[in-house]
């Protein structure tokens, strides 16, 4: 599986930016997570929990498609730069209300600047890979790469963050997601190189979400989302439930670790079936592993459960993201990516909420049925308006 992606470092500055990247996005997964735990352990309240989270989630998702078209205008490094400066600056803030008991408003309103301010740091990768082999075969293999480093994120942030909270400190989490944060997007912005040009004469009228098969992909990803979110929220009250509260960052390790795995295997294969043909199929297979979780009651079980469901993560992303690149003019093309971020952002605030709500009126284990509810409803979406789907240029 690895001989594919041998050949994608050999181009300059492509190392540099893939590190950089990769640390700059290790917050993705902690972030949401940290502040879960956070807050509830100072309100001893999930709902509350999941409602900060989710506040920060829907003013990311509502601020990511502005970010991308101005990235798209005037170029990666000059936005991001002030952005990631300003996310540093909310979060502190957040921590220090949360650290002198503020009103609860005020974790609210530091939430929306977090959001606000946080950078799709994904979505700027996959744009220079775009830019770098644009008509190239090997886009699949760099866009699955990509997909396997966001789980190796989400496999070792949610177990780091859980332990440096539940073990050290509640803050401890938070603040080693700040200094990834602003170490890595930092170092993104100063890989000048490979930074994707800014052809200042073309027209940018239109946004990339009126054209129907983005739009198609954002509704699916919102359902996907939300499945994100609650799993997230309902692992974590799952695990406390059971009396093994620090286990919650193992537990959606092998969420992600399933992801993982299946990432590797699929970016490795050349693939004769159409992307349309591929992005259904795994959507399928993602509700079909979800369905054990909602019946099982023993953490030890749990775990492999988990992994299992989470095979078909990566698959469904890297067909997303690639469907996008094929669908989106190259001059709209961070916009476009950034919505998939919104979509996501959107509905993991949507799960977090919701997960925290139904597990506070009926406990973790029944929660999880809201989880598979949206991944069925994500395949009712992606089978239904799969005609949309249709690239004009065939990917292996």
């Amino acid at each position: 599986m690895v001989g594919p992606y041998r050949g994608l470092f050999s181009t300059p500055g492509v190392k540099g930016f893939v590190i950089a990247g990769f640390v700059g996005r290790m917050p993705m997964s902690m972030l949401g997570l940290g502040i879960i735990l956070l807050i509830e352990a100072l309100t001893d309240s999930f709902a509350m929990a999941g409602a900060v989270a989710a506040t920060v989630n829907i003013s990311y998702a509502v601020a990511a498609p502005l970010t991308g078209r101005l990235v798209d205008r005037f170029g990666q490094a000059r936005v991001i730069v002030p952005l990631t400066l300003a996310h540093g600056t909310a979060l502190t803030g957040l921590m220090l209300c949360a650290q002198f008991r503020a009103p609860a408003w005020s974790l609210f309103a530091t939430g929306v600047l977090v959001g606000a301010s946080a950078v799709s740091l994904g979505s700027l990768v996959r744009a220079r890979w775009s830019h770098l082999l644009a008509g190239s075969a090997r886009l699949h293999a760099a866009f699955s790469f990509e997909s396997v480093a966001d789980e190796v994120v989400f496999v070792a942030g949610p177990a780091l963050v859980t332990a440096l909270a539940t073990m050290v400190n509640p803050y401890a989490g938070l603040i080693v997601a700040l200094v990834c944060t602003i170490a890595g997007t930092l170092a993104f912005a100063m890989q000048r190189g490979t930074e994707p040009p800014v052809n200042r004469g073309e027209r940018r009228s239109g946004s990339p979400i009126t054209i129907p098969g983005v739009a198609l992909l954002s509704c699916v990803f919102l359902a996907m989302g939300a499945v994100f979110g609650s799993v997230d929220l309902i692992t974590v009250a799952f695990a406390e439930e059971h009396g093994a509260k620090p286990a919650a960052g193992l537990l959606l390790a092998a969420f992600a670790g399933g992801s993982l795995v299946s990432g590797l295997w699929y970016g490795a294969r050349r693939w004769k079936l159409s992307l349309r043909g591929r992005f259904v199929r795994a959507i399928g297979v993602f509700a079909v592993g979800l369905t054990p979780i909602a019946l099982i009651g023993d953490v030890r079980v749990m775990a492999p459960a988990l992994f299992l469901a989470g095979l078909a993560i990566s698959p469904t992303i890297i067909t997303g993201y690639t469907l996008i690149e094929q669908l989106v003019p190259a001059r709209l093309l961070t916009e476009g990516m950034s919505w998939v971020s919104t979509a996501v952002g959107f509905g993991v605030a949507l799960g977090a909420w919701a997960g925290g709500r139904l597990t506070d009126a009926f406990g973790a284990s029944n929660a999880y049925g809201f989880s598979f509810a949206c991944a069925i409803l994500a395949v009712i979406i992606g089978i239904g308006g799969s005609a949309w789907l249709r690239t004009p240029i065939p990917q292996q």
